[in-house]
């Protein structure tokens, strides 16, 4: 799911630089500032607005019939998905490979980040 994302993800901001790349040499470079927040504003919105939203899954999760689930059963909303993403980033550079040991040995196989914010993942009924 995690590479399915990710190959998703790298053709969007390939494309998106592309275009700031033509984009700069017509704005006679100023357009390529936003080479700085590119990732972020292709990144961020792909993860909310999925996770967000009414699979509560980003597409590579969809496509290995995964899903992202609170504890009390309510829906994770875009908010909870983007602090989801930016606490995943976090702990990863700062604990990195610890945060997804520690889902070894939680008993319900949940990271750091998952525990912070009462979430899991959970296997659908059907992958596509």
């Amino acid at each position: 799911a995690f590479l399915i994302d990710y190959v998703v993800m790298a053709i969007v901001i390939l494309v998106l630089g592309f275009v700031i790349g033509i984009l700069g040499v017509l704005t006679f470079g100023l357009a390529w500032l936003l080479y700085a927040v590119l990732v972020p504003i292709v990144v961020v919105p792909y993860v909310a607005l999925s996770l967000g939203g009414r699979n509560q899954a980003t597409p590579g999760m969809k496509a290995m019939g995964l899903k992202i689930v609170k504890d009390d059963g309510s829906q994770v909303d875009w908010l909870i998905a983007t602090v989801h993403l930016v606490l995943f980033w976090v702990f990863n550079t700062i604990l990195t490979p610890f945060i997804l040991l520690l889902a070894l040995f939680t008993s319900r196989k949940r990271a750091l980040h998952d525990i912070l914010l009462h979430t899991s993942m959970q296997r659908t009924s059907t992958a596509k």
